[in-house]
C-alpha cells in the first residue's frame, strides 16, 4: 500500500494531476544535475549564442507538453551551465545549496505565496518572522531590530539606506515624503577606499551622488584617523559605510573606532556584510565583528555564506520605523497588520516570493551550532589554500588570510592572468583574476558549504598543474 494514498487519490481524480508529469521530470534532472555538480567542469563548454539555438529561438505555433518541455530545457541548456554549486567554485561569493534550503525553495515555489501581508499570508510571513528574530540573534544584533528579505546585496543596502537617507535628513527638519530630494540639504555619502562597488550602486538609486572616499590600509579596512578627519570637516547629515569582509582581504573595518567616530558626529553608520556578517556566528571568528552591533543598519546575502538559493538578500535596521518610512506604502485595498510591520514594510517591493522561508529551513536544520562549524569550515577552507597554494613555485599570497578571501599573485599581471585562463580551460577549479593594489590577482573565494579539505587539496593540486603548464 502507498505511504502517500492521499497523493494518489487526488492525482487519479484529477486535482493536481496536471503537474505531476512536469514535476516529476524536473526532480529527475534536478537530481542528475546535483549528482553530477561535484565532478563536472566547473565553466561552461559553450556560450549563449549555441544554447540560444538548441533551445530554439522561433515561438512555436503550438504549445507542447510541460513534461516535454522540461526535458527539452535540461537537455538544451546542461552544457551552458556553470557549476556554482561546485566546491570549487571560487568565482566570486556565491555559495552552493544546502538540501533543506533547495527543498523548502521548491516548496515556496509550489505555494507561490505573494509575501507582503502578514494577514494574508501567514504562514509565509511567520516562517519568515522567525528566521528573522533568529538571524539577529545569531549575530549578536540589537534585539527588535527589523529583517527584510530584499532580492540580493545591492537592494539590501539600498534598504538600509533609504531608511537612513530618510532618518538623517529627518534630523534636520527635512521630509523626503513631503518634499522630495531637491532642495534638501546634500547628504555627505561616506564610504572607504575599498567598499563594494554595489554600495556606490546603491547610493546612486537613492539620489546621494558620488561618495566621499575614505582612504583604506593595506588590507582594505577604513582608516578610522582619517574618517574623524573627513567628519570634522564638513557638516551637516552623514551617512558612513563600514565594511564586514573586504572582496578580496576577507578584512574587517574596525568597528569599534569607527562607529565611535560616525555616531560622535551624528552620521547613521551602515555595514555592508554581504559574506562576512556571518562571522559573527562563529564563537571562533566573531572577534572579527568586535563593535558591530554598535552601527544603525547592516546587509548581507543569504545566498553567499549561509547557502540558499537564489535571491536572499537580508536588510537590518535597528529603528525600525525608519525602514517603514522609507519603504512603505498603503492602500485601502490592502489588509494591513495590526500587529507589527508587513513585510513589504521592509523592501522595496510590495509582491515577491516567500524568500526567507529557505532561510529558515536552513537555520532549523543546521541549528546555531551548525551554523558556527559551516562559518569556521569556509574560513579553514581558504587558510588550507593559502597554505597549499602559498608553497608552489612563484606564488605569493597577498592578504592576510582571517576570513574566506584568497589573493595570489605570480611574477607579473601577465602570468597571473595567464595561471587563471589555464584553470578556466581545464575546469577542474574556477577561480577569477582581478586588480588589487595596482597588480592583477587571481582571487579565490570559499563560500560553499561542501568546500572540505578533500576540495582544497584537489584545488591545490590544480593550480599547481596549471603552474607546470606555464613552464
Amino acid at each position: 500500500m502507498s505511504e502517500h494514498p492521499e497523493t494518489e487519490r487526488r492525482d487519479r481524480s484529477g486535482h493536481g494531476a496536471e503537474y505531476t508529469a512536469a514535476l516529476e521530470r524536473a526532480a529527475l534532472h534536478a537530481r542528475e544535475w546535483l549528482g553530477a555538480v561535484r565532478e563536472r567542469q566547473v565553466p561552461p563548454s559553450v556560450g549563449a549564442e549555441e544554447i540560444l539555438d538548441r533551445l530554439g529561438r522561433d515561438l512555436p505555433e503550438r504549445g507542447e507538453a510541460a513534461d516535454a518541455v522540461i526535458d527539452h530545457l535540461a537537455a538544451a541548456a546542461e552544457p551552458g551551465l556553470i557549476a556554482i554549486g561546485s566546491p570549487r567554485f571560487y568565482g566570486w561569493v556565491i555559495g552552493g545549496t544546502q538540501p533543506a534550503a533547495l527543498a523548502a525553495d521548491w516548496l515556496v515555489s509550489a505555494w507561490d505565496q505573494n509575501t507582503g501581508l502578514r494577514t494574508i499570508t501567514p504562514a509565509a510571513v511567520a516562517a519568515e518572522e522567525l528566521a528573522g528574530a533568529w538571524l539577529v540573534e545569531l549575530l549578536g544584533l540589537p534585539p527588535g531590530s527589523e529583517v527584510g528579505f530584499t532580492t540580493g546585496a545591492t537592494m539590501a543596502q539600498f534598504s538600509c539606506m533609504a531608511a537612513a537617507r530618510d532618518e538623517v535628513l529627518a534630523r534636520v527638519g527635512w521630509d523626503v515624503e513631503e518634499a522630495g530630494l531637491a532642495g534638501a540639504p546634500r547628504i555627505r555619502f561616506i564610504v572607504g577606499e575599498e567598499r563594494h562597488g554595489t554600495v556606490d550602486l546603491a547610493g546612486r538609486y537613492l539620489g546621494l551622488g558620488a561618495p566621499i572616499v575614505v582612504p583604506s590600509d593595506d588590507e582594505g579596512r577604513i582608516r578610522v584617523d582619517a574618517l574623524r578627519d573627513t567628519l570634522a570637516a564638513g557638516e551637516g547629515p552623514a551617512i558612513v559605510l563600514l565594511q564586514a569582509g573586504n572582496i578580496h582581504s576577507g578584512a574587517f573595518d574596525d568597528f569599534g573606532g569607527a562607529i565611535a567616530v560616525a555616531h560622535e558626529a551624528g552620521a547613521w553608520v551602515h555595514v555592508d556584510g554581504a559574506f562576512g556578517l556571518w562571522a559573527a556566528a562563529s564563537p571562533n571568528l566573531r572577534h572579527l565583528t568586535a563593535g558591530m552591533a554598535g552601527a544603525d543598519s547592516w546587509s548581507t546575502d543569504a545566498h553567499k555564506t549561509l547557502n540558499v538559493p537564489y535571491d536572499s538578500g537580508l536588510a537590518i535596521v535597528r529603528d525600525g520605523r525608519a525602514m517603514h518610512r522609507a519603504l512603505s506604502m498603503h492602500a485601502s485595498y490592502l489588509q494591513a497588520t495590526e500587529v507589527g510591520a508587513d513585510p513589504h514594510e521592509k523592501v522595496p517591493e510590495l509582491s515577491r516570493r516567500a524568500r526567507g522561508v529557505p532561510v529558515w529551513a536552513v537555520l532549523r536544520a543546521l541549528g546555531r551550532t551548525g551554523v558556527a562549524e559551516l562559518v569556521d569550515g569556509l574560513a579553514a577552507a581558504a587558510r588550507g589554500l593559502a597554505d597549499g597554494i602559498g608553497r608552489l613555485p612563484g606564488v605569493e599570497v597577498l592578504n592576510d588570510v582571517v576570513f574566506t578571501q584568497l589573493c595570489i599573485a605570480l611574477a607579473d599581471d601577465a602570468a597571473t592572468e595567464a595561471l587563471s585562463e589555464r584553470l578556466w580551460a581545464e575546469g577542474e577549479v574556477l577561480a577569477m583574476t582581478s586588480r588589487w593594489h595596482d597588480r592583477a590577482v587571481v582571487r579565490f573565494s570559499v563560500s560553499n558549504w561542501r568546500t572540505d579539505a578533500t576540495e582544497v587539496r584537489r584545488t591545490v593540486d590544480a593550480v599547481a598543474r596549471a603552474l607546470a603548464a606555464g613552464g
